[in-house]
C-alpha cells in the first residue's frame, strides 16, 4: 500500500489520508462509516451485497470497488445513494432471519447486524423467506445454515483465493442459491479441511463455530419450542412498531454479552508456522478463536488445529495435582512435598554421581522462557551441558546444515519472501498438512501470480499435486538430487559466479566433489529418469529468485545434515540468499522448537547459538549469572538421544522431561522403556499423564500457553507474545513459576515473577536478542532475531554477508552415502511415515473431546494400487508390518499418494506406535534417528476392517472444484436482477 497521502472530499467533509488505500478502510481510519457487508478488509472486493453504494463521478458505484486518490469527490447520504444502499439491505434481509437477540452470533462481530443498526432502517421491505434446505451439523467443528446465508460470497473467497482449498461454491443460476461444498449440499466428505477460514469472514452467523452454539449469549439455548414462537412474535411485532425498537434490544444484548466475553491474543501451540489470533472465552468456556487482521504471520488465516483443536485445553484428563510414585502408584501430593522431593533427589543423584549423571529434556512446546530457565537449571546448578529439546529429532539435520554453508540455524527470510520467489522447491515436507496456513501463501501466489512449484517427495500429496514438476524421488536419495542439480548450474551456465567468487568460499573444491554425481548416476540412486532431472535443473536455473523449503522428510534419515547441507550449497550455487524471495527454510514442526533451541535448549549452546566449548563464552554467560567459569561444563552434553543410550547404560541416572513425549516419539521404543524404567528417578512435567509420564517418580503438572505468559520463535525466526487467556487448570502451575520454585529449592532464589524478566535476563546477555523485550512485544507486535540493541529486526538474513567471520559463506562438500538401512530379500518394502493434518504428535492435544480424532480415528497404512495387486490386498484388509525390531498390526488403505514398495504411515496412533519398527540407526553428526529408514515385511493377518479405514466424511475424499473468483457476473446475468435502487421480483437470488 502507498505510504503518500491525498485528500478526499466525503459527503462534503475534506478527509486527509492514505493514497490507494479502499475507500472502506480509509474512511473507518477517520472514524467514518459506510454500510457494506460483503467487504472484508483481507479479502478482494467481492460487489456481491449491493449495499455500500456511493456516488462518484455523477455515477452510482459501489464503494467497495474504490480506492482513495486525490480530489476525489465522493457522496453516500443523497437520496439516491440511500435508497440504492436500503434497497441492497432490503435484498439481503429477504434471505436472512434477523433474531438477533436469540441469535448465538450478537457478539458484537456481526457485520450484518452492525449494518443495519449503522443503517436505522425503518421496516424491511422484502419479508424473510426460508430456504428448501436443513441446516447441515455434518461437520464436527462448524453448521452452516442456509437460512441465514446471505450469499455474500466471503467465505467461497477465502475458502477459493486466501486458503485455496478450492472447495466452496455459490451457483448462483439455481433456483434456491446457497454455499456448496464440492458442488454439494454436504460438508462431511468434501474436501473442506476446517481451516475455518469461511467461518472466520462470514459477516453473519450462516457459518457458525459449534462451541458457540447454543450458549454464547442469555436467551440463545432457549429450546426451539420456546424459541420459534418468540421469533415469529416478534417479526410480527416489527410490522407495526418498526425495525428500530427491536434492533435497539439486539444491542443492549450485544452490548450485555460483549462484558462478559473475554478477547485475548495468543499464538498457536501446535505447529511453527506461529498463527496468532484472539481467543473469545466465558469464564473457562472457549467460545472461539478469531484470527484478526493484525497477526503478523497469518493475518485471518487458520488451520483446522489453530481455530479448533482446543478441546484438551479444559479435558476432565488434565493433570491438575502433583503426583508421587508410591508402592507403584501414583497419589496425590501438595507442591511442596512434590517439589522437595524432586529437589532432594535431583541433589543426591548430583552429589553421588555428579551433575552429568542428569539429563534435562526441554519442551518445544513451552515458552522461550521456560526453555531459556531448563537451561540455566542444568548448567548452573548442576555444571551438566545435558540438556536438549525434540529439535533434535526433526531439524537439527536442517540447522546443521545451515551452521555449515550460511551461519545461522534459522530460516533465511520471513513468509512474505516464500509469496514473492519465482520458484518454489518444495523438498520431503507435506506442507498442505503440516504447515496449512504457510502452504496456502504459496497455493495463492501459485495461482495468482504465476509462482512456480516443484515439488520433490515420495508421496504424492496435496502440494504434489498442485506441482508443476513432481519428482517422485525413491527414499533417502535426496542428497544425489540435490547435488547433481549444483552440478547442473555450473555445466549449463546457471551458476551465479558473481556471487560465488564474491560471496563464497570453497568454491573449487566444491565443484571437484560434484564430480560423483552425474544425471545417469543419480537416476539410478532415485529413481527419476534424466528428463525429469533436466525439467527440475531449468526450472531451478532459470528462476531469478528461488526458495527451497524441506522438512522430516529430509532430516530423519540417516544423512540428513549432508541433505540439508546440499540443498543449501545448491541456493549459494545459484546466488538464492539475501536477497528477497530467496533462502533456505527448513520448516519447524512444534510452535516452539525454533524458540526451545535459540533459548539454549541444546547439549552444545547457550542461548543465542553460544557455544559452550568456547571459552570467551563460557565466562560471559558464567559472569552474567554470578558464578565463576569453572562452575560450568566447558564440554558439549549428552542430547536427547545420547541421555537415553547413556540412561540405558547406567551413566544418566536421573531425568527431568518436560512436555515432551519421549516414550512414544524416541526411536526403538522397546529400548527407551528399558532405559527409562532402570533410571533412579525421573521427573515429568507435562499437562496429561502421557506415555512417557508413566514411567516417572514424580509427575508435575504444568499448564498449556493459554494458561499463561510467555512468548514463543516461530519457523521465521519472529518472537511472539501470548497472554493468559484463562487461570490455571485446578494447581496446576505454569513451567517457568515451577522451574523457578524448584531452583529456589536447589539454593537458587532467582525471584522472578514474570516471563518477561526472564526475557530481560536472556537478552542481556544473548547478542542476538538484544533488543528483545516484552514491550516491542506487546499486542500484535513481533521481532525477529537477530535484533539489535535499538529493537531493530533482521527479516531476511545475509543481506549484509553472512555468519562467518569473513562474511562469506561457505560451500560444503558431500558424499553420497546410502542410508543405514535398505531393504533385502525378507524386509523387502519401504515404510515412510509422518504426520497428518488433523492430529498432533501422540494425540495427547488432538486425541482430547472427540471432535479431531473423528476425522481419522483408526491408525492405518498406505499401500499403492499396484502393490495391493500384487499382494492381494482390498481395502480395509488387516496386515501386519514386521521391520528387524518389532511388528505392528492395522487396516490397508490402497491409494495413489503411495508408490510402488513404499508404504506410508501416520505418526499419531498407536501405543508404542510406528518407534515399534523404528531402530538406533541416526545420522551421526547430530544423532536424529533415522525415522524414516525403516525396512519391512508385510504379511496378511486376516479379517477386514470393514471398508476403508479413513471414515467417508474424511476430506481426502473430496474431490476440489477450483474457482478464480466469486462469480457475481452470473448473479447480474440473471432474468431479474435490477441495479439498485430499483427494485426486484427475486430478492433471494440477488
Amino acid at each position: 500500500m502507498s505510504k503518500t497521502l491525498c485528500t478526499i472530499e466525503f459527503d462534503g467533509e475534506l478527509l486527509l489520508g492514505k493514497a490507494g488505500q479502499p475507500l472502506i478502510d480509509f474512511l473507518q481510519e477517520h472514524g467514518k462509516k459506510l454500510p457494506h457487508i460483503c467487504y472484508h478488509e483481507a479479502l478482494q472486493p467481492l460487489e456481491t451485497c449491493d449495499v455500500c453504494w456511493v456516488e462518484y463521478e455523477g455515477k452510482l458505484v459501489r464503494g467497495c470497488t474504490l480506492t482513495t486518490e486525490e480530489g476525489m469527490e465522493i457522496v453516500s447520504r443523497s437520496a439516491i445513494a440511500r435508497s440504492a444502499q436500503e434497497e441492497g439491505m432490503d435484498r439481503v434481509l429477504n434471505r436472512h432471519e434477523l433474531y438477533c437477540t436469540v441469535c448465538e452470533h450478537n457478539t458484537g462481530d456481526c457485520t450484518l447486524h452492525n449494518t443495519v443498526a449503522d443503517m436505522h432502517m425503518p421496516i424491511q421491505f422484502y419479508p424473510w423467506q426460508p430456504k428448501p434446505y436443513a441446516k447441515d451439523t455434518s461437520n464436527p467443528f462448524y453448521t452452516y445454515d442456509p437460512d441465514q446465508c446471505i450469499l455474500c460470497g466471503r467465505c467461497v473467497e477465502a475458502c477459493q483465493n486466501v486458503e485455496v482449498n478450492e472447495t466452496l461454491s455459490i451457483d448462483y443460476t439455481s433456483e434456491h442459491p446457497r454455499v456448496l461444498w464440492d458442488g454439494g449440499e454436504k460438508i462431511a466428505g468434501s474436501s473442506c479441511v476446517s481451516c475455518g477460514h469461511c467461518v472466520t469472514v462470514c459477516p453473519c452467523n450462516a457459518l457458525l463455530e459449534k462451541t458457540m452454539q447454543p450458549d454464547a449469549g442469555p436467551f440463545t439455548a432457549m429450546p426451539p419450542d420456546l424459541k420459534r414462537p418468540l421469533i415469529n412474535f416478534v417479526k410480527k411485532l416489527e410490522n407495526s412498531i418498526g425495525m428500530g425498537p427491536v434492533t435497539g434490544v439486539s444491542l443492549m444484548d450485544a452490548a450485555m454479552r460483549e462484558k462478559e466475553i473475554k478477547k485475548t491474543k495468543t499464538v498457536c501451540t501446535y505447529c511453527g508456522v506461529g498463527c496468532s489470533f484472539e481467543m473469545w472465552t466465558r469464564d473457562r468456556h472457549i467460545l472461539k478463536v478469531q484470527p484478526v487482521a493484525d497477526a503478523p504471520v497469518n493475518g485471518i488465516s487458520t488451520c483446522l488445529k489453530g481455530k479448533f483443536g482446543w478441546d484438551f485445553v479444559n479435558s476432565p484428563e488434565r493433570l491438575t495435582t502433583p503426583l508421587i510414585r508410591e508402592n507403584g502408584r501414583f497419589r496425590p501430593a501438595s507442591w511442596d512435598e512434590a517439589l522437595s522431593l524432586v529437589a532432594r533427589r535431583l541433589r543426591e543423584v548430583a552429589d553421588t554421581h555428579g551433575g552429568d549423571s542428569i539429563g534435562f529434556i526441554g519442551s518445544s512446546k513451552a515458552s522461550n522462557e521456560e526453555a531459556y530457565l531448563t537451561q540455566k537449571i542444568a548448567r548452573l546448578i548442576f555444571g551438566t551441558n545435558n540438556v536438549d529439546n525434540s529439535s533434535r529429532y526433526c531439524q537439527n539435520p536442517a540447522t546443521e546444515g545451515l551452521f555449515r554453508t550460511v551461519g545461522y540455524g534459522g530460516d533465511a527470510g520471513s513468509i512474505t519472501d516464500l509469496q514473492q520467489a519465482d520458484l518454489i522447491v518444495l523438498v520431503g515436507s507435506n506442507l498442505a498438512e503440516n504447515h496449512p496456513v504457510i502452504a496456502s501463501r504459496i497455493k495463492a501466489a501459485q495461482k495468482h501470480n504465476g509462482q512456480k512449484l516443484l515439488v520433490v517427495d515420495p508421496r504424492r500429496h496435496e502440494m504434489a499435486e498442485r506441482a508443476d514438476l513432481f519428482l517422485q524421488i525413491h527414499p533417502g536419495s535426496d542428497l544425489a538430487w540435490a547435488s547433481a542439480m549444483s552440478r547442473y548450474m555450473f555445466e549449463h551456465g546457471y551458476a551465479d559466479e558473481a556471487f560465488l567468487t564474491q560471496q563464497v568460499n570453497g568454491v573449487e573444491a566444491y565443484k571437484e566433489s560434484l564430480a560423483p554425481f552425474t544425471l545417469e548416476f543419480v537416476s539410478q540412486l532415485t529413481g527419476l529418469d534424466s528428463d525429469q532431472l533436466t525439467a527440475a535443473g531449468e526450472m531451478i536455473g532459470q528462476a531469478k529468485r528461488v526458495c527451497v523449503l524441506w522438512a522430516m522428510g529430509i532430516t530423519q534419515h540417516s544423512h540428513g545434515a549432508d541433505t540439508s547441507t546440499a540443498l543449501s550449497n545448491l541456493l549459494l550455487v545459484t546466488g538464492n540468499y539475501g536477497r528477497p524471495g530467496t533462502g533456505g527454510y527448513p520448516m519447524r514442526g512444534h510452535n516452539n522448537v525454533q524458540g526451545a533451541s535459540d533459548f539454549g535448549c541444546l547439549s552444545n549452546i547457550y542461548p543465542g547459538y553460544e557455544k559452550v566449548t568456547d571459552p570467551e563464552v563460557r565466562e560471559k554467560w558464567a559472569k552474567a549469572w554470578g558464578v565463576s567459569p569453572q562452575a560450568l561444563s566447558d564440554k558439549a552434553g549428552a542430547d536427547n538421544f545420547m541421555m537415553v543410550q547413556k540412561a540405558h547404560e547406567g551413566a544418566i541416572k536421573a531425568m527431568y522431561v518436560i512436555g515432551e513425549e519421549t516414550a512414544f516419539s524416541d526411536a526403538d521404543s522397546t529400548k527407551v522403556h528399558e532405559a527409562f524404567t532402570s533410571l533412579q528417578f525421573m521427573v515429568v512435567q507435562d499437562i496429561f499423564m502421557s506415555r512417557t509420564a508413566e514411567f516417572a517418580d514424580v509427575v508435575l503438572p504444568g499448564c498449556p500457553s493459554v494458561e499463561k505468559d510467555g512468548s514463543f520463535v516461530n519457523t521465521e525466526r519472529r518472537i511472539q507474545r501470548f497472554y493468559e487467556v484463562v487461570p490455571p487448570l485446578g494447581d496446576s502451575r505454569p513451567d517457568w513459576q515451577i522451574l523457578t520454585e524448584l531452583a529456589s529449592r536447589l539454593g537458587h532464589p532467582w525471584y522472578y515473577t514474570h516471563p518477561s524478566q526472564i526475557m530481560d535476563e536472556a537478552a542481556r546477555i544473548a547478542d542476538v536478542f538484544a533488543g528483545v523485550s516484552y514491550e516491542r512485544l506487546s499486542g500484535w507486535q513481533s521481532q525477529q532475531w537477530p535484533v539489535s540493541p535499538n529493537g531493530e529486526s533482521t527479516p531476511l538474513l545475509y543481506t549484509e554477508g553472512f555468519k562467518f567471520p569473513d562474511g562469506k559463506a561457505k560451500l560444503h562438500p558431500v558424499e553420497w552415502q546410502l542410508p543405514l538401512e535398505t531393504i533385502d530379500a525378507e524386509y523387502d518394502l519401504l515404510l515412510n511415515n509422518g504426520r497428518m493434518l488433523e492430529h498432533f504428535q501422540s494425540t495427547n492435544q488432538t486425541g482430547r473431546g472427540g471432535r479431531m480424532l473423528s476425522l481419522s480415528p483408526q491408525w492405518f497404512v498406505e499401500v499403492s494400487p499396484e502393490l495391493a495387486a500384487e499382494r492381494q490386498l482390498e481395502e480395509g484388509d488387516y496386515v501386519v508390518l514386521s521391520s528387524r525390531r518389532g511388528d505392528v498390526e492395522l487396516p490397508v488403505t490402497i491409494t495413489a499418494r503411495a508408490s510402488g514398495r513404499v508404504l506410508f504411515i501416520p505418526i499419531h496412533h498407536g501405543k508404542p506406535g510406528v518407534n515399534g519398527l523404528t531402530g538406533e540407526h541416526h545420522d551421526p553428526d547430530v544423532n536424529t534417528p533415522a525415522y524414516k529408514e525403516i525396512a519391512v515385511k508385510l504379511r496378511k493377518s486376516g479379517g477386514n476392517f470393514g471398508g476403508s479405514p479413513i471414515p467417508a466424511e474424511n476430506f481426502r475424499n473430496g474431490a476440489r472444484t477450483p474457482l478464480t473468483h466469486v462469480p457475481v457476473e452470473t448473479k447480474w446475468q440473471q432474468e431479474g436482477y435490477t441495479l439498485p435502487p430499483a427494485h426486484t421480483s427475486h430478492p433471494e437470488k440477488f
